[in-house]
């Protein structure tokens, strides 16, 4: 007898109440928070593409951070995706989120109902759609207008005007925060949101004089993290949910030598799979995704290995040399901007030859253009003395290209509004905490 398998559709119908309440749209004001559920819902949906695909038996754990809205807050939630069927994976999201689970009683029926069976017919999930006159009679909040208002935001600098004595008072009152944080920063070189920076910083200052001997032989650059370990870039990373006595209980520099040795490990690998490869360099650019911790780096690097080598490729040694790989749980090989081949894990690697050979030619192309950056950094710098600004900076998700439009564009409109400020370019407006001044980086005059 066979089962009927939960279907895309059906997935995404049976996760709105998840999408409403962890959708970026609604955490505009929160960019960090914005930024760990897009990442997470890439991951996510790439998970879920892989379940679907005709012949998938395992799919490699996933963990996955979200932070949820509640009625007039958030919260974080942390959990692992380690099931191999959409309809296990679709309950263990809702269950983890404490999400209504009703619905999928429906679902779960029509999941067991044998194919081949006179009448048995296949249950159609209809999300309930409430009326406006619930919303307006109970008082609660009506969340795909919500969305829809999120989303029709429209990004013109007419709201600079409104904004800008906000965001000077802000920015007058973290003015203390902000030159304690350069004092920080000249000692531990590191970045965040200002008070949460020095609340950071002045912890690791405290570790390095109680426990001088845990950071004497470090020899890694430290980074502030969600969570403590080393990244697939061998930087430690220190949990920033910790405080500093936690750090050395966490007993993570005791386990130094044992993650030293795996990425050793981990570079071995590249250097085999360069060599399948046509001589192309296996990189980690941290910009294009969320941090993999360096143990799911090699397990990533070891599947992609062993499928490449069960049908062996046959590209010329040397065919893609001084050409950059970067791997991704997605469903389909590109190339970035910069000239990087971004490669699904699970890519067949014969599509993956036939892509990598088309492609070869414009990624040399583009790779001669990385000189997008030099002349990004000569615009943020043209732009900060034209407009006399404090500081300009942009989120991870801005590209190069569209940073550089953003600000030929505000020096062209020059406006006064921004003198002294610091302004970092996003996609949506915002006042943060500190005074900082989000502007989307598509704005419209």
């Amino acid at each position: 007898v066979q089962q009927r398998a939960l279907s895309g559709a059906e997935a995404v119908n049976a996760l709105r109440p998840f999408y409403f309440a962890v959708h970026p749209d609604f955490f505009g004001q929160y960019p960090r928070e914005r930024e760990v559920n897009e990442n997470s819902l890439k991951r996510l949906n790439g998970y879920l593409e892989n379940l679907q695909k005709p012949g998938s038996k395992v799919v490699r754990p996933v963990k996955l951070t979200f932070y949820v809205r509640d009625t007039k807050e958030f919260r974080s939630v942390t959990f692992m995706l380690q099931t191999n069927d959409v309809l296990s994976t679709v309950t263990n999201i809702l269950t983890s989120c404490s999400l209504p689970v009703e619905h999928m009683k429906e679902l779960k029926e029509g999941f067991g109902t044998p194919k081949g069976l006179p009448n048995a017919g296949v249950p159609i999930y209809r999300p309930i759609k409430w009326d406006k006159t619930y919303y307006t009679f109970t008082g609660f909040r009506d969340p795909e207008q919500e969305l829809q208002e999120a989303r029709q935001v429209e990004p013109t600098l007419r709201w600079l005007r409104n904004s800008e004595p906000e965001a000077t008072k802000k920015h007058n009152a973290s003015l203390p925060r902000r030159e304690e944080l350069n004092r920080l920063k000249r000692e531990w070189q590191r970045s965040w949101g200002v008070a949460h920076k020095c609340s950071q910083l002045q912890s690791l200052s405290r570790l390095s004089h109680q426990n001088p001997e845990a950071l004497t032989h470090l020899q890694h650059t430290v980074v502030f993290a969600d969570q403590s370990g080393m990244n697939a870039s061998g930087d430690v990373m220190l949990g920033t949910m910790d405080v500093h006595h936690q750090w050395t209980k966490f007993q993570f520099f005791q386990q130094l030598p044992s993650y030293r040795r795996l990425q050793q490990q981990t570079d071995w690998l590249k250097g085999r799979i360069s060599d399948l490869l046509g001589g192309s360099e296996v990189i980690q650019l941290e910009k294009l995704g969320p941090i993999q911790l360096i143990a799911e780096h090699y397990s990533t690097l070891t599947t992609f290995h062993n499928s490449l080598m069960s049908r062996g490729l046959r590209l010329h040694p040397r065919s893609l040399h001084g050409l950059t790989v970067v791997l991704e749980d997605r469903s389909a090989p590109s190339l970035h901007e910069m000239g990087h081949f971004i490669i699904p894990t699970s890519c067949d690697p014969r599509k993956l030859q036939l892509f990598l050979q088309r492609h070869a030619s414009e990624a040399r192309s583009r790779a001669l253009h990385r000189n997008l950056l030099a002349e990004e950094e000569a615009v943020v710098t043209s732009c900060l003395q034209r407009l006399s600004l404090r500081g300009l900076s942009k989120e991870p998700s801005v590209s190069s290209t569209q940073m550089i439009l953003c600000c030929r564009r505000l020096m062209e409109q020059h406006s006064p509004l921004m003198q002294g400020l610091h302004v970092c370019v996003s996609h949506f407006y915002s006042v943060m905490q500190d005074g900082d001044l989000c502007v989307p980086w598509n704005w419209k005059s």
